[in-house]
């Protein structure tokens, strides 16, 4: 029953902003392209240090010798929960509204370019290696900072009514709440996917690199 109304509550959020969710998937997505392009514009000698990084890294992870599982879930968790903690931050100050829809983006160019790179230096390994590496944890980050920037416009917007436009009166204190218990659940599965990229995706990695 309890998760019939929760999938209810997510439907409805969903269709409700339903516009905002296109506009901003589809900003992400053009992230994407353009990180996925500008792999084209490195310089030989930049693709070449950017490689022996990444081979280094493949024989590290195909001889357990990476960081503990425990220090990536750390690490994942304070890098992500940092970035939508700033966009939430964005969208209550109104006027750091634009820097949010250029997180959304470079988020996106992050995971073009490093999808992009490891396809074109290993070939089609590398297209498993990239879905393995990159698709696991990003299964939930990605809707998490879509929606994150999602519900900072909209609160933006809801701040902008209440002290500019004073027919349209909503008390604000409810609004503030729904906003900080999301930022709460957002937090709560960027947990799930740091546990994922620390415990997880490494296992896949390794699986794919001893695949000859």
């Amino acid at each position: 029953m309890k998760k019939r109304i929760g999938s209810n509550v997510i439907q409805q959020h969903i269709q409700k902003h339903s516009p905002m969710y296109i506009f901003h998937t589809v900003l992400f997505i053009m992230g994407i392209v353009f990180g996925a392009i500008f792999v084209n514009s490195l310089s030989t000698t930049q693709k070449d240090d950017l490689f022996y990084i990444l081979n280094e890294y493949f024989h590290q992870l195909q001889q357990n010798e990476t960081v503990q599982p425990i220090d990536v879930f750390w690490h994942s968790i304070g890098y992500n929960s940092k970035y939508i903690g700033l966009m939430w931050v964005l969208g209550a100050s109104m006027i750091g509204l634009p820097l949010v829809f250029i997180l959304l983006f470079l988020k996106g160019v992050v995971i073009g370019f490093t999808v992009g790179f490891i396809v074109q230096q290993v070939g089609w390994k590398g297209v498993f290696l990239a879905i393995g590496s990159v698709l696991p944890q990003n299964f939930i980050i990605v809707p998490v900072f879509i929606s994150m920037a999602v519900v900072s416009v909209h609160f933006s917007a809801q701040m902008f009514k209440k002290l500019f436009m004073k027919s349209s009166y909503r008390p604000f204190t409810p609004v503030l709440i729904e906003y900080g218990l999301f930022f709460g659940i957002a937090i709560l599965l960027l947990c799930v996917a740091a546990f994922i990229e620390g415990y997880i995706t490494p296992v896949l990695m390794r699986g794919i690199l001893n695949i000859s």
